[in-house]
């Protein structure tokens, strides 16, 4: 059973449930992405993986997703940002912070948050198809004038997933919440650790395009980018989660890139 966490003040509170591993330093930190659970195939691979090295394993469910409280239609990327740092809070050393799809953009988020507090226990940042500013790159510039007009007038805008037989639902708040945290603008995107981008070339939810604008931004620390060609959005085949356990042995300190890694920094 996982542990329950509230965040949030009053009747606003929502119950964050968090699977913790007991384990040594560096930690493994993972970050969901959009409708995504704890239990799927990586955060399980992660887990696993922790298990084998006798690593610290944190995963939790965002408000409105998994096991936690809260109505989905009612996340932000703000709220879900402030249950990723009020569940960071509660690990203890380095950690490492793996970040899927929109997790991606919040491990960017989180880490820019805890450095602006002074606390420097990211020990580095593992992006997997980091749907960096989604809210306005992948999702509001993709509308037709039939979804804008139906945000405008409703507050909600269904889109087809190739991942559920459920519409994913996009809220108005989710859109102009996600105009407060955009990062790929004109300044660099310093994180003060090394970060590791996986990018699957066939992905058409986050385009490798949009990948490599964000290894663009990131001109101060050492950044490797890899690029699996023929890889989807969720990079959860046993080849795909091979490289990202490769990913986790050199941010831990246990390997060195691999032949065929671009390091950009």
């Amino acid at each position: 059973m996982p542990e329950m966490l509230s965040v949030g003040p009053g009747s606003a509170a929502r119950d964050i449930a968090i699977l913790r591993r007991p384990g040594s330093a560096p930690g493994l930190f993972w970050m969901g992405g959009y409708r995504s659970e704890m239990t799927g195939s990586k955060a399980s691979a992660i887990d696993a993986f922790g298990a084998a090295r006798g690593l610290a394993v944190t995963r939790f469910d965002y408000s409105g997703h998994g096991q936690s409280g809260g109505d989905f239609l009612d996340g932000t990327i703000t709220s879900w940002l402030d249950e990723s740092l009020a569940v960071f809070a509660t690990t203890t050393g380095p950690q490492v912070v793996i970040g899927s799809s929109m997790g991606g953009w919040l491990a960017l988020l989180l880490n820019q948050a805890l450095r602006l507090a002074g606390i420097d226990r990211v020990k580095a940042l593992i992006l997997i198809a980091p749907a960096v500013d989604m809210t306005q790159e992948l999702m509001e510039k993709s509308f037709t004038v039939k979804e804008r007009k139906a945000l405008a007038e409703t507050g909600v805008v269904e889109q087809p997933s190739d991942y559920s037989a459920e519409p994913y639902p996009i809220t108005r708040a989710l859109i102009e919440d996600g105009r407060t945290h955009l990062m790929l603008g004109e300044r660099g995107i310093d994180t003060g650790c090394p970060v590791t981008i996986l990018q699957g070339g066939r992905d058409p939810d986050v385009p490798k395009e949009h990948a490599l604008r964000l290894a663009q931004h990131l001109l101060v620390d050492p950044v490797t980018f890899t690029l699996i060609p023929d890889g989807d959005h969720r990079l959860s085949r046993p080849e795909d989660l091979k490289v990202l356990e490769t990913a986790i042995e050199r941010a831990i300190g246990e390997a060195v890139p691999a032949q065929g890694e671009l390091p950009l920094g």
